[in-house]
């Protein structure tokens, strides 16, 4: 059996279904992430960014002025820091920088716009604590790839630098859920379906827009934004949400590209243990995010 198929069926019988109703889906990340064994070789320290709540992610080796910012997946309604360790521990070591996972709030309990307004104000503090915008780049996993673009939009507005790399996994950026790719993937994507995202969308945003740029960065002005790398698995209902956000990058005139990865599922990276191709993508995000903190720290 393939690694890939190894992990469909560990889906299967840890998920249930696509459809799973995302507050049962709470309970099973939360398990998820108390699995996780701490590294020997890595520190985690829990803190905050101008009262949001914040987790530190330090390997031994970290240079100490760069700093990974990061936002979890979890389509805005589940989801934590701990569960996104699988992640960030192996992207801190690659990339021997330190990771900063925000614990943004959550719908339906808080919200549109909750997540971003702490997002940004997280991003804001990094800058009152003196880091400088060429050694730190923002990123995430599926809802936190799409809030990771919408905060650098909605940091630009306001003024703040930008990083010098933006990085988006399996990116959610379209909350109108209409895209081909919902009915084209349905039968080979194991995690989401058009449902259980609706699902999620009309608990974050109540009776906001969709269409709003803020909570689809897809639709949003995404000029002056960093360089910019989309992964994304050719087996996902999300695949189009990742090329109308590279049409966004492209109409702005900003750095962008896509990696479509062949036969892999939503935010295949979190696999890296039993999937080659996850140990792949970590490196090559992580090379990705170094060769601009390079450039930018040159010049």
């Amino acid at each position: 059996m393939r690694p890939i198929d190894e992990v469909r069926q560990m889906l299967k019988s840890l998920v249930g279904g696509p459809d799973t109703p995302f507050l049962e889906r709470r309970a099973q990340a939360e398990k998820f992430a108390a699995a996780f064994v701490k590294p020997s070789d890595i520190e985690f320290e829990t803190a905050e960014l101008d009262g949001i709540a914040v987790e530190w992610i330090i390997p031994a080796r970290a240079n100490p002025s760069r700093v990974f910012f990061h936002l979890h997946g979890g389509g805005y309604v589940l989801g934590d820091p701990a569960g996104s360790r699988n992640f960030t521990t192996l992207f801190a070591r690659l990339a021997q920088c330190r990771v900063v996972s925000v614990d943004y709030r959550l719908a339906p309990e808080d919200p549109f716009p909750a997540a971003l307004e702490d997002s940004v104000r997280a991003y804001g503090a990094l800058f009152a604590q003196g880091h400088d915008a060429r050694s730190i780049a923002v990123g995430g996993e599926s809802a936190g790839g799409g809030l990771a673009v919408a905060t650098l939009v909605e940091a630009r507005r306001r003024g703040l630098a930008m990083p010098a790399a933006l990085t988006a996994i399996s990116p959610w950026a379209d909350m109108r859920c209409q895209s081909p790719s919902f009915d084209s993937k349905a039968s080979v994507d194991p995690l989401l379906t058009r449902r259980s995202l609706k699902e999620m969308a009309d608990a974050y945003l109540g009776d906001a827009d969709p269409r709003d740029g803020r909570a689809s960065p897809a639709l949003a002005d995404l000029s002056g934004l960093p360089p910019l790398l989309i992964h994304v698995g050719s087996d996902e209902v999300l695949l189009d949400d990742s090329m109308a956000l590279l049409d966004a990058a492209s109409a702005a005139h900003i750095e962008a590209q896509v990696a479509v990865w062949a036969g892999m599922i939503h935010v295949w990276h979190m696999f890296h243990a039993m999937l080659p191709q996850g140990t792949e993508a970590m490196a090559q995000l992580a090379a990705f995010v170094v060769d601009k903190w390079t450039q930018a720290e040159t010049h």
